[in-house]
């Protein structure tokens, strides 16, 4: 039976809410888990079974490098999806990134490492994380749309931010399976089999989440707009000549929340295990922890910003990331199991889930019906190539010429001068943007 939900102001509640919510949440979480479960074996195995030829730094550089090709697709497939989501329809273009992600990932499962197939390997994997980013670029925009356009505008904030839910969902399920599969297949077992499990797992999840997705018809907003045939012919070209002030402060409004991210997720695997010698249980425990913290604080961030405005609240989060910085390498270099664990719950959890809760709306909000996959996929999807695939690569290059950029000061502390800068630029970007909360999204200009 297909889902019909009504989006007036006055009949939008909580309980028929919830199959949208279900519907964008759920295939957010996985397409999250597999592009996670990626980002962590970058650090662990990848270097190993696709890099065996290079030293252990060079090594996970160039697993970085390639995890990297997954953020640089990533504004390529929104823009891609995008002018499906704004040509044919939302639910029909999330349906196909689920898929693609999906196949993607399995693939990944099943290929063989450098031993085996010899340089093809490490092509292979380029390939099939490149394709992964596209399904991921046109993913988020399409799940934040499905939410916004059946809400209601005064808490726009609040229902479009159970997608961002999905990064901790995500997140955690990532670590749980790569912390089972690791008890489950100790030492080399692990290295030539049991990282493989989790990605032909995630078949199973895709399936529960096509079902879901299918049973959700087009958003009203954007139904209306097909039915007077005001459809934009050239989604991208428009976005850029009507929104491009918008699509560019989007992606520099980000910078502060994507770079800390994958400096808290990706690089400190390699931080935690290579200079610190913690053990990658404690790790993953955090982001456990971590996760589910920011299950609770994204919506109820989310639902704040719908009271107090998005701008202040999202200038806040960016002041706090950037005071953040130094005590986060502080707390991790006591080597205190507790204190690793709250110094990735705060990054994580409080700092990163302040800006990235109302997110969705920030950037959704300020494009038109037409062109609102469009632009609100490279407004977000933009950041992944200026902030959050470069990070890890970044982070790691301070670390490993620390003496020659700041003899006499421990590595993290450029890593932390890094976080501050990215998270300035977020600060100067989000005092430019206007504020929306509370009231109607962005019309039409054209």
């Amino acid at each position: 039976m297909t889902v019909e939900i009504s989006t007036t102001e006055d009949t939008t509640t909580r309980e028929s809410m919830f199959p949208v919510i279900s519907a964008s949440t759920l295939g957010t979480a996985i397409e999250w888990f597999d592009f996670f479960l990626y980002g962590f074996l970058a650090v662990t195995v990848f270097p190993t079974v696709f890099f065996p030829q290079l030293d252990p730094f060079a090594g996970i550089i160039a697993s970085f490098t390639t995890n990297f090709v997954g953020f640089a697709a990533r504004p390529l497939g929104g823009a891609f999806f995008g002018w499906f989501g704004d040509r044919i329809g939302r639910q029909s273009t999330l349906v196909a990134t689920l898929l693609l992600i999906g196949t993607t990932t399995i693939m990944m499962g099943t290929l063989p490492g450098y031993v085996t197939i010899g340089i093809a390997a490490p092509i292979l994997l380029f390939v099939l994380r490149f394709l992964q980013g596209l399904g991921v670029g046109g993913e988020w925009g399409g799940a934040v749309l499905l939410a916004m356009e059946y809400g209601d505008d005064r808490h726009r904030g609040f229902w479009t931010s159970w997608p961002q839910t999905g990064v901790p969902l995500g997140l955690a399920l990532s670590a749980l399976s790569v912390l089972l599969f690791r008890s489950l297949y100790p030492s080399v077992a692990f290295q030539s089999i049991g990282w493989r499990i989790p990605f032909l797992l995630s078949a199973m999840l895709v399936i529960v989440g096509l079902y879901i997705r299918l049973r959700i018809l087009e958003t009203p907003r954007f139904a209306r707009v097909k039915a007077e045939k005001r459809e934009s012919q050239a989604p991208l070209i428009d976005a850029f000549r009507y929104h491009w002030r918008e699509v560019v402060l989007s992606a520099l409004a980000r910078s502060g929340e994507q770079a800390p991210f994958y400096i808290f997720t990706t690089f400190v695997l390699s931080y935690a295990v290579e200079t610190l010698k913690l053990e990658t249980l404690l790790l993953y425990t955090g982001f456990i922890v971590a996760a589910l913290i920011a299950i609770l604080t994204i919506p109820a961030f989310s639902a704040l910003s719908d009271r107090i405005g998005r701008r202040r609240w999202s200038l806040i989060g960016a002041v706090m990331v950037g005071a953040f910085a130094f005590p986060y390498f502080l707390l991790l270099n006591t080597r205190n199991p507790l204190l690793v664990v709250i110094a990735i719950a705060l990054s994580l959890g409080l700092c990163h889930a302040w800006l990235y809760g109302p997110q969705a709306a920030l950037i959704a909000e300020r494009f038109s019906t037409k062109l609102r996959y469009t632009g609100t996929s490279l407004g977000y999807q933009l950041a992944s190539i200026i902030a959050g695939g470069p990070a890890p690569i970044i982070a790691t290059y301070l670390l490993a010429n620390r003496e020659a950029l700041a003899p006499g000061y421990p590595g993290f502390v450029l890593i932390a001068a890094y976080i501050i800068i990215m998270a300035g630029i977020s600060l100067i970007a989000i005092l430019l943007l206007k504020e929306y909360a509370g009231g109607a999204p962005a019309e039409d200009v054209n």
